[in-house]
C-alpha cells in the first residue's frame, strides 16, 4: 500500500535563499490575501513563532489563527510579524507605463 503524507512547505524552507524565493513568489503572484500564510509558514519553519506572536503583540494561538488562510489580520500585525522575521514592508514607485498615442 502506498503511503502519503500531507505536504508540509515548512520542508522546503531550508535556508535564507528557499525562504526569500518563497516571499517573491508570493508577492510576484499577488495573492496578498497570503502574505500573512507565508510569513507564518516562514515563522514555522524557522521555529520563531514564539518571538513573532510576542513582537506583534498576541499570544501565539492568537497569531497561529491570525495568520491562518482563514484569518484577517491587521496589517499592523503582518508588519510586525515581517519585522521581527528580519523583513520590511516598503512601497516602491512602479516603473511608469508608456503612453498611449492615438495613431501611433
Amino acid at each position: 500500500m502506498l503511503k502519503t503524507r500531507k505536504f508540509e512547505v515548512t520542508d522546503y524552507l531550508k535556508t535564507e535563499k528557499d525562504i526569500e524565493e518563497y516571499l517573491n513568489v508570493v508577492l510576484e503572484e499577488k495573492d496578498y490575501a497570503f502574505l500573512p500564510v507565508a510569513l507564518a509558514d516562514i515563522a514555522r519553519a524557522r521555529k520563531t513563532m514564539t518571538a513573532a506572536a510576542r513582537a506583534a503583540g498576541v499570544s501565539r494561538t492568537t497569531l497561529y489563527q491570525s495568520l491562518s488562510t482563514n484569518g484577517r489580520p491587521a496589517f499592523e500585525t503582518v508588519a510586525k510579524v515581517a519585522d521581527s522575521l528580519g523583513y520590511k514592508i516598503t512601497l516602491v514607485q512602479k516603473a511608469p507605463k508608456k503612453p498611449f498615442h492615438k495613431g501611433a
